[in-house]
């Protein structure tokens, strides 16, 4: 079921949460709307699902499937819908909240009652609960209650899937371990999934396609690696990751930020330009003396090796600090010590003018 929003705006008062976004969201595919609080995210969402009505404009549509369901409301749209705090009913067992929406349907709609059990059963083993059947809510973990309420979700057989924030109330570890469980679910069902988050790695872990958003607009949307390693603003090259920031100046081809220079092919103007250039921990080498490459010197302030990787902090005589990411073999082979000078060379650079951006 594709999913296609287009010149869709929403203003509360004064406030505009949505500007003219238009989006396609493919069959099967599971998408992450990625971006600060008030980006606009979750207003997108809910005009997806019915739940909030845009703004009047001759040229608004939201179609599922090539029809338009602009008109329709929630009940009509058939989509599932997971919220960040569950909303099960604490009454119920587990096996009654799957149930629930099922039960509840017009009697000519209702499926049988064997039906409705076979189905709530398939489910409970699909999110890996059907030991949990009788408990209730209260006698549930955290990502566990989570795993019920999408299995409720989907108990409706939704056309489509709608995640808001579904992992945001859980600790880091078992957000790392739902993330990896959706993933592996989306696969199995290829259910057409839009998943709110302001998670950068939820959204680059999960997502077969990420959108970001920022001031009710969308400022890039694309492959995971796309959006992370192409980005085409710079917000969205400060949002994705950690980055170092350099202020320069760009002429004749040239970005400079103090002694060094990196390529810009893009501005060949003799009149030089302000310029912000961006360059990610792990896009950098460390070395003891230069060699005649572009590079500039730092001071090694502090290093950690408590992890996946070693991070450094140096600081430039301007008195900047950079963070380098170094892979554990590296960083032990350079025994670096705090209040060293080295050389870093770039190996990658972003360079962003007014207008202009690579």
């Amino acid at each position: 079921m594709s999913i296609e929003v287009e010149h869709i705006s929403k203003s509360f008062g004064h406030f505009k949460a949505l500007d003219d976004v238009s989006l396609r969201i493919n069959d099967g595919e599971l998408v992450a709307l990625l971006g600060p609080s008030g980006s606009g995210k979750t207003t997108l969402l809910r005009i997806i699902a019915g739940l909030e009505a845009p703004d009047q404009h001759p040229h608004a549509s939201i179609r599922f499937h090539s029809e338009d369901v602009s008109s329709r409301g929630v009940g009509e749209r058939r989509v599932g819908f997971v919220f960040q705090h569950y909303a099960l009913f604490r009454h119920m067992t587990v096996f009654e909240n799957v149930a629930f929406g099922l039960r509840v349907r017009p009697r000519r709609d209702r499926p049988a009652k064997e039906e409705i059990r076979d189905r709530v059963e398939r489910l409970l083993s699909l999110v890996q609960l059907q030991q949990f059947s009788k408990r209730y809510p209260s006698q549930l973990s955290g990502g566990q209650r989570q795993r019920v309420a999408l299995a409720r979700a989907l108990a409706v057989e939704p056309k489509v899937l709608l995640l808001d924030e579904p992992f945001g109330a859980l600790d880091a570890k078992v957000r790392q371990g739902l993330r990896a469980w959706l993933r592996r679910l989306h696969e199995e069902i290829h259910i057409t999934s839009v998943l709110v988050t302001h998670d950068q790695e939820e959204a680059l872990e999960v997502a077969d396609r990420v959108v970001v958003m920022n001031n009710a607009k969308i400022e890039q949307e694309g492959a995971p690696h796309e959006v992370f390693h192409q980005a085409k603003t710079e917000f969205v090259m400060k949002f994705l990751g950690q980055v170092n920031v350099f202020h320069g100046r760009v002429r004749q081809g040239k970005a400079e930020i103090g002694g060094l220079a990196v390529d810009y092919p893009s501005y060949k103007d003799e009149a030089a330009r302000p310029a912000t250039v961006y360059m990610r921990p792990h896009e950098f080498d460390i070395r003891r003396k230069s060699n005649g490459k572009p590079s500039f010197p730092a001071r090694v302030v502090r290093t950690n090796s408590a992890g996946a990787f070693a991070r450094v902090t140096l600081q430039r005589e301007s008195g900047e600090t950079v963070i380098v990411d170094l892979s554990l073999e590296e960083f032990n082979q350079l025994a670096l010590a705090e209040g060293e000078l080295v050389h870093l060379y770039p190996k990658n650079a972003r360079v962003f003018i007014p207008e202009v951006a690579v």
